[in-house]
């Protein structure tokens, strides 16, 4: 039997999967542990959690992955700094002692790191690398449920690459187009992340949520002076106005004149300016997205696509892929970010390199992307019971019934089940849940719960028969990565006096039956939900439609700004006592706030 370990580390998003034959049998990111967001150290504690999982040692382990090439990426940085000479310096004098220290040897780094994990382990050789676009490609395709497809990967840059183009076919993946550094979406949505005041490689979402605020006055601009944008979709950035390949920021005074203000400070407001500049970078990246995926359906006539890579988070974009019915059909890896090259260099090994069998699957071969730590009730209530807890078990229909009530009452939950979650979304294992209705729900959950700006939208988990019922979309969308409207027949008409507020002051306005996942452009970013990835939480909906007659509820990660989503019931408990959270639901366990 084949077992393989993949690794991604030292860049942001650390993780690490394992795999035995084929079979995903457990992935986590490092975060998860530490409990440092986005941790990008060597994923120590997510390799001891997979390594429990698959019930092995390291030393019984056929295969290690590393996600990417540092040779190839020590290349770049060297023929960048070479090309931008004398600029750059600074950044170059700061990369180059890590990379002599670190990254340069990596094969030995990583196998020292290995060897305190375990001693025993003791075979150098078995450490192998992978490329990260073919890492990202690997990801999409082999756990995707076609046998053939189209797999578009389009991040911030992987050694060379920022976006690539592959089929897969089988067991096999070519690369058949690339464009390279410093020529990147990823990075181009990061230089405005970075400009409206947000952190780079974390806070890009961010900025997608507040882009429906704006106006994209700026798109002309963008297109004429920062990006050239050929018919296919391929482009050129104008370097002028950038900073990343040399520099310690992402823009420089150039880039500021072009917009006429400075980026904006972590703590400054947020004005109409920054909101025009997030909705004309959203509508750029929207249409090369689109550009890409209509040249690419038309040159290669394949119905199928698969997409990773940071940019494939971007779920606004997805959706209009979607409404445009360029491809029959649309799978997004969940993790698509780096924390997904872990799962694809080990998938990657085993269908290229051992010419091992693909397992394809009817919806996917992710298990619904929970693939992380689960504890038993009598762990729950062990740890509960240590942390001095007021709690009341119940039988899970019961527990189900009571949960549906609270909620249609209005009451926040926390609620803890299951398997973790891989990847940056909360599927309903480690949520907090709330009542879709009640048209102050966003605010509150916002700035009570967890503690983040306002303007950020929720999801909603729809039973995946009932989708089409409320929104305008007709398939899966298990991983909350597409966006559709709201249907016309759940919206709510505006008075004439919310017709003239724009900007922040479009907030508070009732927009639907369900306005706490209705975003202001009366989009939401759907969660389907279906009995056989989750039955607890597809009965938790059920329960509360037959109640309310709306088969939704609100779902956000279990978290507050600035921290990981939860991974312990010390982590649930406490993040429970800090928030403005009614009640806390833990395996068959109910806590109430008040009791506590």
């Amino acid at each position: 039997m084949s077992i393989i370990l993949g690794i991604s580390a030292f860049y942001h998003d650390s993780a690490a999967t394992i795999i035995k034959e084929g079979k995903i049998i457990a992935a986590a990111q490092e975060e998860r542990f530490s409990r440092k967001k986005h941790d990008d150290n060597f994923p120590k504690n997510a390799i001891e959690f997979v390594l429990s999982k698959a019930k092995v040692k390291l030393n019984e382990i056929d295969y290690i992955v590393f996600y990417e090439k540092p040779f190839l990426k020590f290349e770049r940085l060297l023929e960048t700094y070479m090309a931008f000479a004398p600029k750059g310096f600074k950044s170059f004098s700061m990369a180059m002692p890590v990379w002599l220290r670190e990254k340069l040897f990596q094969k030995k780094y990583l196998y020292d790191l290995l060897r305190n994990i375990d001693e025993d382990f003791n075979n150098i050789n078995q450490i192998k690398f992978s490329e990260h676009h073919l890492s990202h490609a690997a990801s999409a395709f082999y756990p995707s449920p076609f046998d053939k497809s189209l797999i578009l990967t389009m991040d911030g840059v992987g050694e060379w690459a920022t976006t690539t183009v592959a089929i897969g076919e089988s067991n096999k993946i070519d690369i058949v187009k690339e464009l390279s550094f410093p020529h990147s979406l990823g990075l181009l949505y990061s230089a405005f992340t970075y400009y409206t005041g947000f952190k780079v490689n974390g806070g890009e979402y961010k900025l997608m949520g507040l882009a429906p605020y704006g106006i994209p006055k700026y798109y002309d601009l963008i297109v004429e002076k920062l990006i050239d944008i050929k018919e296919d979709g391929s482009f050129r950035l104008n370097q002028k106005y950038f900073n990343y390949a040399t520099g310690l920021t992402m823009t420089n005074e150039n880039f500021n004149n072009l917009f006429g203000k400075k980026p904006r400070e972590k703590d400054e407001k947020i004005t109409q300016f920054h909101m025009d500049i997030a909705s004309s970078i959203q509508k750029t990246t929207e249409n090369i997205v689109l550009r890409i995926t209509k040249s690419l359906r038309n040159e290669f006539k394949i119905p199928n696509l698969c997409l990773a890579g940071g940019v494939a988070l971007n779920c606004v974009a997805n959706g209009k892929i979607f409404k445009e019915k360029i491809f029959d059909n649309i799978w997004i890896q969940p993790a698509s970010g780096d924390a997904g090259g872990s799962l694809g260099a080990a998938l990657a090994y085993w269908c290229k390199e051992c010419k091992g069998n693909r397992i394809i699957e009817e919806n996917d071969n992710m298990a619904g992307s929970l693939l992380g730590p689960e504890y038993s009730d009598e762990q729950i209530i062990s740890k509960l019971d240590e942390m001095g807890a007021s709690f009341k078990k119940y039988d899970e229909n019961e527990l189900i019934n009571l949960t549906a009530k609270y909620l249609s009452e209005g009451k926040t939950i926390g609620w803890f089940q299951g398997k973790a979650e891989f990847g940056p979304r909360a599927l309903g294992n480690r949520s907090i849940l709330a009542d879709p209705r009640s048209a102050n729900m966003q605010k509150n959950l916002n700035l009570k719960i967890k503690f983040r700006e306002s303007f950020r939208p929720f999801a909603p988990s729809v039973l995946e028969e009932k989708v089409n019922e409320w929104f305008e979309y007709d398939k899966k969308s298990p991983y909350m990565l597409m966006v559709a409207r709201v249907k016309k027949d759940k919206l709510i008409e505006m008075t004439k006096t919310e017709t003239k507020l724009f900007g922040i002051d479009q907030l508070n306005i009732k927009r639907s039956l369900i306005p706490a996942v209705t975003h202001v452009d009366y989009s939401a970013r759907i969660q389907t939900v279906n009995e056989k990835q989750n039955k607890k939480y597809y009965n938790l909906i059920k329960k509360f439609d037959s109640i309310t007659n709306v088969p939704i509820l609100v779902n956000t990660s279990f978290n507050i700004r600035g921290e990981p989503i939860v991974s312990t019931i010390e982590d649930a408990y406490r993040c429970f006592l800090v928030t403005d959270l009614d009640y806390l639901v833990c395996g068959n366990q109910i806590l109430e706030k008040t009791s506590q």
